[in-house]
């Protein structure tokens, strides 16, 4: 029966012994058995790269000669390249049943972690494989802090975090907010492009019993269906041609903390089903890999497209869908949020004008009465982007009227010619591909669209 105060083999680590001696294989197997390691044994060093490629070790015991009378370290030497070039941080410990002094010096330089000479006391091998799982374990968490940093940085980065608005609309948002953060239930946020679903993402996400752990954001509409389970699962160096290291997933990256899925709506079907495997087991592996790894996320997801008629349709999985979401947060688009233009317009204006040293302090009464008149079809990225072009292109500390051109027919919002969104936005569209005759591109950024969304609209319209 196990000792119930020992500890576990994730916490002691596991290891991989490559000796050409059985014997000596076998020995160490049983001993290191005795104290709970898990051990993988192998005679071939021939069999290293499919090793490497299917699983991770804490520690590596390699044998420093492996045909018969050979002693010159040769072909340890050569597989202490291979392994190091594989994977630079590697604990990898020399073994040798010669005293060569030159030959372990040699090993230290190349990149192994210690040396032991056969045959070895039994004390001795235990405290040196203790030492050196220790420092892989510190290698993981500089690792672990150095990704942490970095997705901290990249947040931080962006110039706005917080949601702004206090209409009425926006009160029942955030009310849900608050509901559902401390929860660990799943979101799904419904909204058009441009109304901040990730931004309520992040919001949830800082108010929840994870905001100390990382937040992960994904745009599965700029993921090729070759490279989805790389990018979300990860992979083992050598996996597929660019697979230069071992790289992880962003489910595993998001382990702990929560990870944004944003455009879901865009997933073929036979991602949907990837996808949906994961979330259901909660492990992933990578790809290149037969090894399965635990994952503890917070799942928010976003799309802008009509998953339950895409349900109805074929389009979209069922069962994807009730996993997903058990709340629903809809994003009021900006035209229903009158109300809201002036601060949102004010708070990018300050933010511009400090950005490109540009001494633009308010917003003339015509110009804002223009701005609550116009549709906003591309919502807060598009006002934000006319904020931004305004600053740059402004000449005095005033922005006026003429610092702001729209089309005409989406000038207004709907009520003078039509009260259909559907021709509203469509105008709109045709309209911006008018004006920068046919650019996809230009037109998409114009509107505050993606490319892909565009795409989408003018299909939609027969455009």
């Amino acid at each position: 029966m196990k000792n119930p105060n020992q500890k576990t083999v994730n916490e002691l680590g596991k290891i991989l012994m490559i000796d050409d001696d059985e014997d000596v294989l076998l020995a160490a197997k049983m001993l290191l058995k005795k104290y709970n390691y898990h051990v993988i044994i192998e005679k071939n060093p021939n069999k290293i790269p499919f090793l490497l490629n299917n699983d991770s070790y804490d520690v590596i015991l390699l044998d420093m000669n492996f045909s018969k009378d050979t002693t010159s370290g040769k072909e340890g030497f050569e597989w202490l390249g291979q392994i190091k070039e594989r994977d630079p941080q590697a604990v990898v410990i020399m073994i040798t049943a010669f005293g060569d002094v030159e030959m372990a010096v040699r090993a230290l330089k190349e990149g192994a972690t210690d040396f032991i000479l056969k045959p070895w006391q039994n004390e001795k091998l235990i405290a040196t494989i203790s030492t050196a799982i220790k420092l892989k374990k510190s290698y993981n968490e500089v690792d672990k802090l150095r990704k942490a940093k970095q997705l901290l940085e990249e947040q931080i980065s962006q110039p706005f975090r917080d949601i702004i608005g206090t209409s009425a609309a926006m009160q029942e948002v955030y009310t849900l907010i608050d509901k559902v953060a401390k929860t660990d239930a799943n979101v799904l946020i419904l909204g058009e492009n441009g109304t901040g679903k990730e931004l309520i993402a992040r919001a949830i996400h800082q108010k929840s019993l994870r905001h100390d752990a990382s937040f992960v954001s994904v745009d599965m509409g700029a993921i090729t269906e070759t490279l989805f389970e790389s990018e979300l699962f990860g992979h083992k160096k050598g996996a597929f041609t660019d697979a230069r290291e071992d790289r992880a997933g962003r489910f595993e990256i998001a382990n702990g903390g929560t990870l944004f899925l944003d455009e879901i709506g865009n997933l073929s079907m036979s991602l949907q089903s990837k996808l949906l495997s994961a979330l259901q087991s909660r492990k992933v592996t990578r790809v290149g890999s037969n090894q399965s790894a635990d994952v503890d996320i917070r799942l928010i997801c976003a799309t802008n497209m009509p998953l339950l008629q895409m349900v109805g349709e074929g389009r979209f999985r069922q069962d994807l869908l009730y996993r997903i979401n058990t709340v629903e947060i809809h994003i009021p688009p900006l035209s229903e949020r009158v109300d809201d233009i002036p601060m949102l317009a004010n708070h990018f204006l300050a933010y511009y004008s400090r950005r490109y040293h540009k001494d633009v302090a308010t917003i003339g009464g015509e110009a804002m009465t223009k701005l609550k008149k116009y549709a906003w079809p591309g919502n807060v990225r598009e006002l934000q982007h006319a904020i931004e072009r305004a600053v740059i292109m402004a000449d005095s500390s005033t922005l006026q009227e003429s610092d702001f051109l729209f089309s005409r027919k989406t000038t207004e919002h709907p009520g003078t010619d039509t009260l259909n969104l559907d021709e509203v936005e469509k105008a709109a569209v045709v309209k911006a591909l008018q004006l920068h005759n046919g650019n996809i591109s230009k037109a998409a950024d114009e509107l505050g669209l993606t490319r892909a969304s565009l795409y989408r609209r003018m299909e939609k319209y027969g455009v």
